[in-house]
């Protein structure tokens, strides 16, 4: 229904809903209130299965997608309700309601309802047929009618991920209509109003062949041959560098015709001719085939979901002088074969002399490999050579196979190769011929033209093959634990399907019940067992392929405490030098068992770890010797890159040596940084209590430094409990030291106090001094950062002491730098400068950079409160060279804004305001959730960016910086921070 206009036939009071433009819907000449967008959603996602129903979990996941609201079950009955209020006549019951509901469903009336998307359906059909009949008048009138109902962008502005399918899909259709019109146009000989349309068309899909196709036509029609050559140039070139495949056969066709002058093909038997056209060439003949063509390949079983990109790669045309090859590798069980039987099918008709299939048997057990003697004999006869013609040598077999395909168009897939010395003799002469090889082995040797890794299918599409399986009736009944049999499955097909299968067989089996038997890793590789068919036996099919080094090198990766690692892990397990740790790494990437997401990273699939953690089991006393070595790389690691220094840490395992330096264990740790936390837990899962405490201790300067508390925290409440089974004593004060430390830099200095006084009582009772003096320093640190100064002397100046007696730098310079900032805040710059001058000996002794930057912004601080700019900038330039270093990034913003304001001092204003700019987008780089002071931090560099504006009279961006310091919620709680801004902003209003 048009707005305005009546069908005819069309009761007064008949419902309609528009939904190719904004959503709409009418009664009579009537519109009606729908509501909000969502409410708007709720609606076309009923209208759009018109006579069918949908469930509420269907519904939300249609409009909320993955994050439905949490009352999903009460916001949806209400705009339930809000429609039936609108769209129904008054004093309609809820048996007529045009929209019904049964049993947690919910769907639209069939009958009395007109949707614009279902007559437009009709309408196409119609104009179609029309055009198929030759009457293109009429089937032009006809598409010009269905591109009238378009009123805009189709469902525009509904959310929803069904919405935006809907919209991608109906957008598409409206383009084909389109294009449907136009060549019509053309073939009524109005090719200069086609060329028009197809000019702005095939412009904005500047990959759509079809449309590319249609445009070269229009061109021709219109006496510009040279231009249509041209864009299939064009198109031609876009798809190699960007897509790396050539245009299709359909594409090339059309370009082929336009070279002719096939006005025949191009232009239709009905269009007038221009007389001047040069006669096409008689057509070359063919090659003489093989005596039968033949067709070897499997018949296709089972759907294929997803992998419409790697479809897409397999079955597009090589440029035909050229012999194709295509490489498909992938992990076992993550379906190549069916991928490229299927994609083979579909390229069947660019090969007329016949599709050849060869299963090579590497992993098929109890079968004998098949050499390429063997293999070159069967294809020589399959394509027509007589038994006396076929030698016996392998290069003899391998001419003889070239000469007999040199004119020959095949299609030859090979399956399950091995290695590429197989491949080599078998690809075939003629130009036109493909071959698809598909292994799981990357099989670097092969000269291959396009090369696919298959991976395991998204959650999605694994879902969806459940689904097809099982039945979507249950995949839809029991929706979470069909998200979680998928996530256990890997996404690998294999093992969705004989997943699907063990539920097909038992059917009193719920989702659920199979999840809970998979949930335990001991138990997940024995679930997937079906028949002849396990996961498990693939597995080990490509493990038995290994050699003797990278069969343990494997085995050793089911027991790394995280997903993905460099080759330093597995050269700490196997007793190997990272080279050749990280060469057997590049191997096993080769055979797919190994996965390289980025650049020296490896993983493994889940499945493919418990397969290798079982094995590793199998001899307990390797796996227990490379859960040590590994666990005790993370603790070198930590204390490696610990700004604490090789005398921070009096107990526990010597150094490993597997770092160079502080900075390279400090790379290492950052790689694999997300998982760090979930190290601490492995260990203890292992009953490694020393171990378990000794990495979170080493990490926490690591955490620290990155700014991520919140995981240290987690690290350090893992490790506690394990600390009283430790037979490291010290561990017990020393982990309640380390989660003060974290307690003093998430902004809560009470509690880190009591964190501290507790360790400083279990040191004493340990007779620990180390322990002692850094709880001493906590506290005091903690008095300090609570506004209390004065408080802060007493246990700082004790720690001190301590520490010197210990000969701990670090502790001696840490110590110092608190002394010195409570010193500085009573006002008593001399101590505090006198202070802050040993701490600094004190960390250049220690030589790790923040502490001798943190020391050195300390001194500039103090420096910055006398009017010292020259003396401040001069410090503060080499603390913010090593705190980048050492990659600590709130230090690194406060340090550069101090520099910033010494540069200010100094009369350099647009040196300061770039500084203080620099810090603000350092320091917003970290997350709120892991840096509680980022407010804090952010106001005080936001309030010395202000002064830096006025300086230098840009005054409206500099009452900018004050005001958006002052409209934090929180600044109230830091009233330094915002009177500094009230005094800056009072300066700008009176400027």
């Amino acid at each position: 229904m048009v707005e305005g206009i009546q069908v005819a036939g069309e009761t007064p009071q008949r419902l309609g809903i528009e939904l190719l433009g904004p959503v709409r819907a009418w009664r009579g000449a009537t519109a009606l209130p729908l509501g909000p967008v969502r409410r708007q959603a709720v609606l076309a996602a009923m209208a759009l299965r018109p006579g069918g129903t949908v469930s509420h979990e269907d519904l939300l996941d249609a409009v909320w997608g993955s994050a439905p609201p949490g009352s999903g079950h009460r916001v949806l009955p209400s705009y339930v309700y809000a429609l039936r209020k609108a769209l129904d006549p008054d004093g309609t019951g809820y048996e007529e309601s045009v929209i019904r509901s049964s049993q947690g469903r919910y769907g639209m009336a069939a009958d009395g309802i007109r949707v614009d998307v279902a007559e437009l359906a009709e309408r196409a059909r119609q104009a179609r047929r029309v055009k198929e009949s030759g009457d293109l008048a009429t089937a032009m009138a006809r598409l010009t009618d269905c591109l009238a109902l378009f009123r805009g962008e189709p469902l525009a502005g509904l959310p929803g991920p069904f919405a935006q399918a809907e919209r991608r899909r109906l957008s598409q259709l409206q383009r084909t209509l389109r294009a449907e019109r136009l060549e019509c146009l053309l073939l009524l000989g109005r090719g200069a109003e086609a060329l028009e349309g197809l000019a702005a068309l095939s412009a904005a899909e500047p990959y759509d062949e079809s449309l590319l196709a249609l445009h070269m036509r229009a061109l021709y029609a219109n006496q510009r041959q040279a231009e249509a050559l041209n864009a299939y140039q064009g198109m031609r070139e876009r798809l190699r560098e960007e897509l790396g495949v050539s245009p299709g056969e359909a594409l090339g066709r059309v370009y082929e015709a336009v070279l002719r002058r096939d006005d025949e093909l191009l232009l239709g038997s009905a269009a007038g001719r221009p007389t001047t056209v040069t006669a096409a060439p008689a057509a070359l003949p063919r090659p003489p085939g093989p005596r039968t063509p033949v067709n070897e390949l499997p018949g296709v079983t089972g759907v294929l979901i997803g992998r419409e990109r790697e479809r897409a790669l397999l079955s597009a045309a090589f440029p035909p002088d050229t012999v194709g090859v295509v490489a498909v590798d992938g992990i076992a069980g993550v379906g190549k074969s069916a991928l490229v039987v299927r994609a083979a099918r579909e390229s069947r008709d660019r090969h007329p002399d016949g599709c050849l299939f060869v299963d090579l048997g590497a992993h098929s057990p109890g079968r004998q490999r098949l050499s390429p003697q063997r293999v070159l004999r069967r294809l020589l006869r399959t394509i027509g050579t007589a038994d006396s013609e076929v030698p016996a040598d392998l290069e003899e077999l391998t001419a003889a196979w070239r000469a007999a395909t040199g004119s020959l168009r095949l299609l030859l897939v090979l399956d399950d190769a091995l290695a590429s010395a197989q491949i080599r003799p078998l690809i075939p002469a003629g130009p036109g011929s493909t071959v698809i090889v598909a292994s799981r082995q990357r099989l670097a040797g092969l000269d291959a033209d396009r090369r696919i890794t298959l991976e395991p299918l998204g959650p999605d599409d694994a879902q969806a093959l459940l689904g097809h399986l099982v039945g979507p009736e249950r995949t839809a009944r029991e929706r979470p634990a069909t998200r979680e049999l998928a996530r256990l499955c890997g996404g690998l097909p294999l093992a969705l399907r004989i997943a699907g299968t063990r539920l097909q067989t038992r059917p009193v089996w719920t989702f659920a019940h199979l999840v809970d038997r998979m949930a335990d890793d001991d138990r997940r590789l024995g679930e997937l067992r079906a028949g002849d068919r396990s996961v498990e036996a693939a597995f080990r099919l490509s493990y038995e392929q290994l050699t003797a080094a990278q069969q343990r090198g494997f085995r050793v990766l089911g027991l790394t405490p995280t997903s993905e690692f460099d080759a330093r892990t597995p050269a700490a397990m196997t007793g190997r030098p990272v080279r050749e740790a990280e060469q057997l790494m590049e191997g096993l990437v080769d055979t797919s068992l190994v996965q390289q997401p980025h650049p020296g990273r490896y993983r493994l699939h889940d499945l493919v770890r418990v397969h290798a953690r079982r094995l590793a089991e199998a001899s307990p006393a390797e796996a227990g010797a490379a859960r040590t070595a590994v666990l005790r790389l993370y603790v070198d690691a930590g204390r490696s890159s610990s700004d604490w220094g090789s005398g921070g840490f009096p107990t526990g395992p010597a150094a490993t040596g597997a770092f160079a330096d502080w900075s390279e264990a400090s790379g290492w740790l950052n790689a694999a940084d997300a998982e760090l936390a979930d190290v601490v837990g492995h260990a203890a899962g292992l009953g490694e209590a020393d171990l378990a405490c000794w990495i979170a201790e080493a990490l926490t300067d690591h955490f620290v430094r990155r700014g991520r508390y919140h995981e240290g925290r987690t690290a350090l409440e893992t490790a506690l409990p394990q600390a009283e089974r430790a037979d490291d004593r010290r561990m017990v004060p020393a982990l309640r030291n380390c989660m003060g430390a974290l307690g003093i830099y998430q902004g809560e200095p009470a509690a880190a106090r009591a964190t501290f006084a507790e360790a400083l009582v279990l040191s004493r009772r340990l007779g620990d001094r180390r322990e002692e003096a850094r709880a001493l320093a906590g506290i005091g640190t903690a008095e300090l950062n609570a506004g209390r100064p004065d408080l802060a002397l007493a246990p700082v100046t004790a720690a001190v002491g301590l520490a010197r007696g210990l000969e701990d730098e670090w502790l001696v310079a840490m110590a110092l730098c608190v002394l010195g900032t409570a010193y500085r805040a009573l006002g008593r710059t001399g101590e505090a400068l006198r202070c802050l001058d040993e701490a600094a000996v004190r960390a250049e002794a220690n030589g790790r950079p923040t502490m001798i930057s943190r020391t050195l912004s300390c001194a500039a601080e103090v420096h910055l409160g006398l009017g010292r700019f020259a003396e401040a900038k001069e410090l503060l330039r080499r603390a913010a060279h090593l705190v980048e270093r050492a990659g600590d990034i709130p230090l690194t913003a406060i340090t550069l804004s101090m520099l910033g304001t010494a540069e200010l001092g100094e009369g350099n204003p647009e040196a300061a305001l770039a500084l203080h700019q620099e810090a603000l987008a350092r320091l917003q780089s970290l997350s709120p959730v892991n840096e509680p002071q980022q407010t804090r931090m952010e106001m005080e560099i936001r309030g010395r960016l202000g002064r830096a504006y006025s300086a230098v009279g840009r005054i409206r961006e500099a009452g900018r910086q004050f005001r958006t310091v002052l409209a934090f919620p929180c600044a109230g709680a830091y009233p330094a921070q915002r009177a500094f801004a009230l005094a800056g902003l009072k300066e700008c209003e009176t400027s």
